[in-house]
């Protein structure tokens, strides 16, 4: 197995966003004097359910990517899975603050989470056709 040097360079682009949305909810948590769970406040918990999503979902993401590169997949494929990835979780924040059903609710909010569901697909899939 190779060194996956492209997952891990982007992994770490993710790392440092998902520090800057766990700083974001700890001054959401601090302004709204809220020390466990939302407090009620609407904005705050947007901000931890964006949080929680990145959670959720990146750490799988990177796990697949990693292992189709670390195999020796396609370094464009890689790339390409990545770029995505880290797009449509910068992308996914900003939505969860946009207005309801305004296009950037659509494109960032939807068009994020959409991202993120197709690269777990296709890394899935590449990872069944190694």
């Amino acid at each position: 197995m190779a060194f996956p040097a492209l997952t891990a360079f982007y992994g770490a682009l993710l790392a440092l966003l998902f520090v800057g949305l766990s700083a974001w909810v700890v001054a959401g948590r601090v302004g709204d004097d809220a020390l466990h769970g939302d407090g009620g406040h609407e904005g705050l918990a947007k901000r931890i359910r964006a949080h929680g999503n990145f959670a959720e979902y990146v750490p799988f993401a990177l796990l697949l990517i990693g292992l189709y590169e670390a195999g020796g997949g396609s370094t464009g494929l890689v790339r390409g899975l990545l770029i995505a990835l880290l797009v449509a979780r910068l992308l996914h924040p900003i939505g969860m603050f946009a207005p309801k059903n305004a296009p950037t609710q659509f494109v960032c909010r939807g068009g994020g989470i959409l991202a993120t569901f197709g690269v777990l697909a296709v890394a899935a899939v590449a990872l069944l056709l190694r």
